[in-house]
């Protein structure tokens, strides 16, 4: 048996939730965490008719992009789509899970998607977090250190992009006088005791500040540990807004707008006028990602693919990069393929089913 539970974890390995921003309502939305999975629906969105979808193909949980719950529900009586989902979906035993902007700041998440789709490469965050690393300085015996840091490794700590095991150690004598209750692993209780020991430093990610530091305690041989957590202002390269990448060759800008319609299955494409140069350099944002157009010509890009841009925003291009608005739908309609293939990686005993429904509410007339 699998439970619900075991579901969240691993995509929660994939986006944490603490990279979520602050308006948003990403986590289990309806549902038990301890309720055993018959199957899971993978989608967009979440309306009425996904749940319908997922009562039809036995699977009582849907992974979604966006949340339905979005802004606070201080009633249920189905006066509108949200509501009317989520009583559906109450009434059939059927969880929602959405895993949204943090799976849009995580390598391999929306953007990445997006970026490979679009063949691109050496594929990079676009606007790095700030804020979301700590930094673990401990003492320990010298001949325990190796043991320590190991459990620290497997608890999160240690990790610097392509990097893993990473930490620094000074060596140097440390001093202590344990009391009459104390009950010390070396020296004796009322006897100043001094003991060759490292210095040890270690960066994790902040939101497992908890299970490292239970790593530690754990795993260290004294009575009381000394240590101290430093938040870091440090960006995190591995976390952020948007990506980058660069195509295999140089396009001209009709032949990367066919490439770029083609790859996403755009039915439209809103963009600025070409700058004349060939486009190599790509950044990318799924849905609204105006924001980032300053980050993306910062970083050289050639174009800058994204959604949901407003008419005086385009403006704002001014000949050095090509905008190329493809659509809010079409640019993350992919992100169901892509947890799909993560979850089917790792489950294999039911159901992995995705949504054969477009919840796009944009038609284009032509």
């Amino acid at each position: 048996m699998t439970f619900i539970k075991e579901i969240l974890t691993e995509l929660e390995k994939l986006a944490p939730l603490p990279y979520q921003e602050d308006y948003d309502n990403a986590g289990l939305l309806v549902g038990a965490p301890d309720t055993e999975v018959t199957g899971i629906l993978f989608t967009l969105d979440i309306t009425e008719d996904i749940v319908d979808e997922a009562i039809r193909r036995q699977c009582n949980l849907i992974v979604a992009h966006h949340p339905i719950i979005f802004k606070g529900l201080k009633k249920l009586n189905g006066k509108n789509y949200v509501e009317r989902t989520v009583i559906k979906a109450i009434k059939n035993d059927i969880a929602l899970y959405a895993t949204h902007t943090n799976l849009d700041h995580v390598k391999g998440g929306v953007n990445w998607q997006i970026a490979k789709r679009l063949g691109l490469q050496n594929i990079k965050v676009l606007a790095p977090k700030r804020q979301i690393l700590s930094k673990l300085a401990f003492f320990c015996p010298v001949e325990n250190t190796q043991e320590v840091l190991q459990a620290l490794f497997e608890a999160g700590a240690g990790q610097i992009g392509e990097y893993s095991n990473c930490s620094f150690r000074n060596e140097g004598q440390g001093t202590f006088l344990p009391s009459e209750n104390a009950n010390p692993v070396i020296g004796d209780r009322g006897e100043l005791e001094t003991v060759k020991e490292h210095r040890v430093e270690v960066m994790l990610p902040s939101h497992l500040q908890g299970q490292v530091l239970s790593a530690l305690k754990r795993s260290h041989p004294y009575e009381e540990v000394a240590y101290y957590i430093s938040a870091l202002e440090n960006e995190n390269q591995e976390v952020g807004a948007g990506a980058i990448g660069e195509l295999p060759e140089g396009m001209g800008s009709t032949d990367f707008l066919n490439h770029l319609k083609n790859s996403m299955r755009a039915s439209v494409i809103k963009h600025t006028e070409p700058t004349g140069e060939a486009i190599r350099r790509v950044a990318v944002c799924g849905g609204a990602g105006s924001f980032l157009l300053r980050n993306a010509i910062s970083a050289g890009a050639d174009a800058f693919i994204t959604a949901d841009y407003k008419y005086h925003e385009f403006f704002d291009a001014e000949k050095r990069i090509m905008i190329c608005d493809i659509g809010h739908y079409e640019s993350e309609v992919f992100t169901k393929n892509l947890l799909h293939d993560y979850i089917s990686g790792k489950f294999s005993n039911f159901a992995l089913c995705l949504s054969e429904i477009s919840t796009n509410p944009v038609r284009y007339f032509s």
